[in-house]
């Protein structure tokens, strides 16, 4: 069996930086366990598996360890990708998700825009042994939502967090948000999930279903501009709007290719 196989580097525009996904076009699914094997094999933070259904998309993503309900930057990737690579023609694509419902991506030039659910954080206490795991200053606040996410005073402290990813593995945490106001953006975050096989993820897009609504309440701003601040760095522009929230960004393919599978 030969399925086709691209990866783009989402929330930049720059080889080599933000995100990159892996983005697979499947004419039908294949067993939840084949995509796990194949996301493994690629070992990047997510591989997007698709399947067009009329004029829309059935949407789904695993990390190395697990399949996850929501992924930003290989949405993101996956939209690019059918709209540059594929021959997709409108300005609009709807994502059918099993867990986080409809996606919209919109195209505008070279910008996409990301139509999520806003998922708020609550305050919270900051679970054993997270403190001594991630190093640093004691954060200002903790919340939590699906990830759980430490607020810092300062960029600075965001920066100079040194993870022991091996105890953070540990604890029983899908993944852990750190943040704090920009120097200059509105805000700059980090994203941590060893437990879903991914260390440190270069740009994460869910996270931001976390950030968004707490900044534009900090703030008193519905519109913001970002930075996640990993090493390949990754650039967002996000607005509150309602329940939902938009995620702004750019994209860049890295690879076309084959995966060839021999069945017995």
């Amino acid at each position: 069996m030969r399925l086709p196989i691209y990866q783009a580097d989402a929330f930049t525009n720059q080889l080599f930086g933000g995100n990159p996904a892996a983005v697979v076009p499947l004419k039908n699914w294949l067993t939840a366990s084949e995509m796990q094997k194949i996301a493994a094999e690629n070992n990047l933070a997510e591989t997007a598996f698709f399947v067009a259904k009329n004029d829309d998309f059935e949407l789904r993503w695993f990390t190395p360890e697990l399949e996850i309900d929501l992924c930003g930057h290989a949405t993101l990737a996956t939209a690019h990708i059918i709209f540059s690579e594929l021959g997709y023609t409108k300005n609009e694509i709807h994502f059918h998700t099993l867990k986080a419902g409809t996606l919209i991506v919109t195209k505008n030039k070279n910008l996409y825009t990301l139509d999520f659910p806003s998922r708020p954080a609550t305050p919270c206490t900051i679970p054993k042994g997270l403190l001594e795991a991630l190093g640093g200053t004691n954060p200002a606040e903790v919340l939590t939502s699906r990830d759980t996410m430490l607020v810092y005073e300062t960029e600075a402290e965001v920066m100079a967090l040194q993870p022991d990813f091996s105890a953070l593995a540990k604890i029983d945490l899908l993944g852990v948000i750190v943040t704090a106001k920009g120097d200059k953006s509105d805000f700059v975050s980090r994203f941590f999930a060893p437990c879903a096989g991914i260390n440190e993820d270069p740009v994460t897009g869910s996270a931001h279903c976390n950030l968004i609504p707490y900044w534009a309440k900090k703030l008193g701003k519905n519109k913001l501009h970002a930075y996640q601040i990993s090493a390949r760095r990754g650039e967002l522009w996000c607005e509150m709007k309602g329940d939902r929230v938009l995620i702004t960004g750019e994209a860049i393919t890295y690879l076309e290719g084959e995966i060839l599978i021999t069945t017995s």
